[in-house]
């Protein structure tokens, strides 16, 4: 549910799903409507409601009511990505994964771990660095830094307790201009 949607909009509408529908079975018997209703606030609901619920269902029908526990099971199912799939391993199923959402992506870029184009190169170059010791918490903690500090617009740089080691600062910090946005440059008057 969490694509085009924000955290915290995601966050609400997972928890009205599970108070409702304690498990799988209960989701796959769900009706559109009531589902509908209780996601009504997050990006395409109208496309993630069947989706949700047919994937309840496929988790009834195929595995017997048990979460797949391999990337290649999960993104079987409609709806579900890499991104989703490492997101049930890692923090539903405690296997090692890195899921890399935007934040993840837009750090490791910025940081220099990764020069890559989309999610999925950067989950590739992030496999070859990070220890699997680090993978599990490795997502939720890059999501929180980058709500708080390394923000998509006006990244905190000078209290990133990291930015001697980023290379969007060292090159920021050199040109000014780069980091500033054409809105900021407009007020600034440059």
């Amino acid at each position: 549910m969490s694509h085009r949607t924000k955290d915290e909009v995601t966050d609400v509408a997972a928890r009205n799903l599970y108070n409702r529908y304690a498990d799988a079975k209960g989701l796959s018997q769900a009706k559109y409507e009531d589902v509908y209703g209780l996601i009504s606030r997050v990006g395409f609901a109208t496309v993630k409601a069947r989706r949700v619920i047919d994937a309840a269902a496929i988790i009834m029908d195929r595995y017997s009511g048990k979460v797949p526990d391999t990337v290649e099971e999960l993104t079987v199912i409609p709806g579900v990505g890499r991104k989703t799939a490492n997101v049930v391993l890692a923090d539903a199923l405690g296997k090692p994964a890195i899921a890399v959402d935007t934040h993840v992506h837009r750090i490791s870029n910025r940081i220099g771990w990764s020069n890559t184009k989309n999610p999925d190169e950067t989950e590739q170059e992030l496999i070859k660095i990070i220890p699997v010791e680090y993978w599990l918490g490795f997502n939720p903690v890059l999501v929180e830094f980058g709500k708080k500090i390394c923000k998509p617009i006006g990244p905190r740089c000078g209290e990133c307790s990291i930015n001697a080691y980023c290379s969007y600062y060292r090159e920021t910090s050199k040109n000014p201009d780069k980091g500033t946005t054409k809105k900021a440059k407009k007020n600034s008057g440059k």
